[in-house]
């Protein structure tokens, strides 16, 4: 990193010193005419008219010519039908010196004399030369703007240098991604990027490990007693046994059955590539619809009330996976009501928000997070039928998905009140 940095440092001080050079270059090739406007040759110019006139037409060129011998200057006396151009004429004719280009590096100043003569004066154009100082001046110039723009370009290279790094580790699966960037940074955003990534990353690789150790110790029960109920069928002479031997292997692949669909369900929240089927539905009778179903599903004697408020009957969302979040959160309520189950929703500007709350024992506040994690199932209700623990799982997911958020309060009934919410635009967290 370093020797990128001098180099780019060096690249540079000679770029900036070459446009110096050539702005002095260009200067030089179409600044010509100022450098002829000397000070001291208006001067000499006005001496020689006024000497001229002082003497008769017929001497004035051997008095130019004597001196020329005298001063060593490059005098002379030209016709003025030899002067061409426009601008050089009107410039003459209004009293003013005129330039022409004359050799290479030689230019020929004019002066009007009378309306038949001009005198010219032959000077050589010197290039402006810079000295040892003047050069090392314009170098620590050039080369002050160029750590100027070093010191700005430094802590760039030196954050990406640590995000790099970062990023190095976290590739060698130190599932850890640790890049001290400060906010001021320029490249802040990207580091916090790289971050929610690799926390992403790191808790699909939890996840997963945790959804094979759970699918592994949840699917052992049901086989565990398949095989019992195979050994006896196989041990019996007893229809009725055998029959009931079956019965009994039934439920369990109907569990085992169940178990891998929500495991399904539940991976697919958890791919990366997902994508949702967004769509505008109504909810009005949706939500009704979904509560009876449970109420007469749950064999259970309790009560399932529905509230619709706001605007319902243009909700924005995936509506199977929306019908998954609330089948879960009210077979979850049903599971541990005593009496009700109130589900609740309220339709904003900008925000929708569904509510399902029952007067069961409620959930500790301990353990309020962590339920939403997959395969995790609190304590229930003697006699109830537990879940799988993905429920609470895969509704947290869908509403990340949808931008949203799920969470769990004290409900006013007694028991839990979970609270899901997602922007009308349902956009993808």
């Amino acid at each position: 990193m370093a020797r990128h940095f001098l180099a780019l440092y060096v690249s540079i001080v000679v770029t900036l010193a070459a446009v110096s050079w050539g702005q002095d270059r260009l200067l030089q090739i179409y600044g010509v005419q100022d450098t002829g406007a000397d000070r001291a040759l208006p001067t000499t110019m006005a001496a020689l008219e006024s000497e001229l006139r002082t003497r008769p037409e017929a001497e004035w060129r051997a008095a130019l010519r004597e001196i020329a011998v005298q001063s060593g200057a490059n005098i002379d006396l030209f016709a003025r039908s030899d002067i061409a151009g426009r601008t050089t004429l009107d410039e003459l004719d209004s009293g003013k010196l005129a330039y022409m280009q004359a050799a290479a590096g030689e230019s020929w100043a004019l002066k009007r004399l009378d309306d038949h003569y001009v005198i010219a004066y032959r000077y050589t154009e010197t290039e402006p030369r810079r000295g040892p100082l003047e050069w090392l001046i314009t170098l620590l110039f050039y080369a002050a703007i160029a750590l100027v723009v070093m010191i700005w370009l430094w802590p760039l290279t030196r954050d990406l240098r640590i995000l790099e790094r970062a990023a190095a580790r976290f590739g060698n699966k130190n599932w850890s991604f640790e890049a001290p960037i400060k906010p001021r940074s320029q490249i802040y955003k990207l580091a916090e990027t790289f971050r929610k990534m690799a926390a992403r990353i790191d808790g699909l690789i939890v996840s997963h490990k945790e959804m094979s150790n759970a699918v592994s110790h949840e699917i052992k029960t049901p086989l565990a007693r398949m095989q019992f109920e195979i050994e006896c069928a196989e041990q019996t002479r007893d229809l009725a046994q055998v029959r009931t031997s079956l019965t009994h292997l039934k439920a369990d692949i109907r569990e085992i059955n169940d178990l891998v669909t929500a495991t399904l369900n539940y991976a697919i929240l958890e791919r990366a590539d997902m994508s949702l089927n967004i769509g505008t539905h109504n909810f009005t009778t949706l939500i009704p619809a979904i509560a009876e179903f449970v109420r007469r599903d749950a064999h259970r004697e309790i009560r399932v009330h529905a509230d619709m408020q706001g605007e319902t009957d243009h909700v924005v969302c995936d509506v199977h996976l929306m019908e998954a979040v609330l089948k879960n959160l009210l077979y979850n309520a049903a599971r541990f009501a005593r009496r009700d189950v109130r589900v609740t929703f309220v339709g904003h500007n900008a925000v929708n928000q569904l509510i399902v709350e029952d007067d069961g024992p409620g959930i500790p506040e301990k353990d309020r997070k962590r339920v939403f994690e997959s395969f995790v199932q609190l304590d229930g209700a003697e006699g109830r039928e537990a879940g799988f623990g993905l429920g609470l799982a895969i509704v947290k997911r869908t509403l990340e998905w949808h931008g949203g958020e799920v969470r769990i309060a004290q409900s006013p009934l007694g028991g839990a009140r979970i609270c899901a919410t997602w922007p009308t635009s349902a956009a993808r967290a």
